[in-house]
């Protein structure tokens, strides 16, 4: 999938292997981040010299990402699958919430694929929507109503449907998936931990339904030598977004989103300024 690449100090050999860690990594560590965890493996590859046509394998190893939220919290979705068979009215307005929510990006994705493809391959729109992210994220920290929301199975259907519409926006690559919903959780009322907590209940069906589509789209020309490939990269993922997700839900508790905020800026503009002086 990947072969020797170049990158700014010249033509540089990289063993394959290390190249997939180091895209794990970054995937492991900004899934849930709201900054953009796709924007960064762009960055990642450019700056690596990755060629076109690896966007598939982008989208592909955030579903190890994906399996430390499973894993994490196993506890609650086999409650949640406990009320449902008892039909248990908080229970289904979890499941209700989660759903509603995928809906809206689910269409759009299916419509959009290919304008949404064709961006990953411009990381200069990756570095703006880093910067204008950032800025709004400050924005929203600073006028968002009072929190009346303290758990996702309290939404009302309608809340679910506005930070479903508002994931939309994820789809340019370095708006982050994460960073719109959290932020437009905020904006309807909900409070940060679970705005944090719904965003990573609704990254399953998103990213589950992303990835089938990705490889529904690259049937051809992906083969059986590109499972070890994703297959490492999905681990590596798995291991660094387990360790990531507590320590953010730590970070927003106690300090809310700027710091975060403030990295977009200043990461996006360094991207920005290296970017155009290439």
């Amino acid at each position: 999938m990947f072969r020797a690449q170049r990158n700014l100090i010249g033509k540089i050999e990289m063993d394959p292997t290390l190249l997939i860690i180091i895209l794990g990594i970054v995937e492991g560590l900004t899934e849930f981040l709201p900054v953009s965890s796709t924007g960064h493996l762009v960055l990642a590859g450019t700056l690596l010299g990755l060629p076109p046509g690896s966007e598939t394998f982008d989208i592909v190893i955030q579903l190890g990402a994906i399996l430390a939220v499973v894993v994490l919290y196993w506890r609650r979705f086999w409650n949640v699958f406990l009320g449902l068979i008892a039909v248990d009215p908080t229970s289904i307005r979890f499941v209700r919430n989660v759903l509603i929510g995928f809906l809206p990006s689910a269409i759009v994705g299916a419509i959009a694929y290919g304008a949404i493809k064709a961006m990953l391959e411009k990381p200069v729109v990756v570095a703006v929507a880093l910067i204008i992210g950032g800025f709004v994220i400050l924005a929203i920290e600073r006028l968002k109503p009072r929190a009346a929301i303290t758990d996702v199975d309290a939404m009302r259907w309608p809340t679910a449907l506005g930070i479903g519409i508002v994931q939309c926006l994820s789809m340019i690559p370095g708006v982050s998936r994460s960073g719109a919903t959290i932020m437009g959780a905020l904006m309807l009322g909900v409070d940060r931990r679970t705005a944090a907590e719904y965003s990573f209940f609704l990254a399953i069906p998103t990213m589950i339904g992303a990835t089938t589509l990705a490889l529904w789209k690259a049937r051809d020309t992906l083969d059986m030598s590109h499972v070890g490939a994703i297959g490492l990269g999905f681990v590596v993922s798995f291991v660094v977004a387990a360790l990531v997700i507590r320590w953010f839900l730590n970070v927003v508790t106690k300090h809310g989103f700027a710091p975060f905020a403030w990295y977009r800026i200043v990461a996006g503009g360094v991207a920005l300024v290296w970017l155009l002086a290439k």
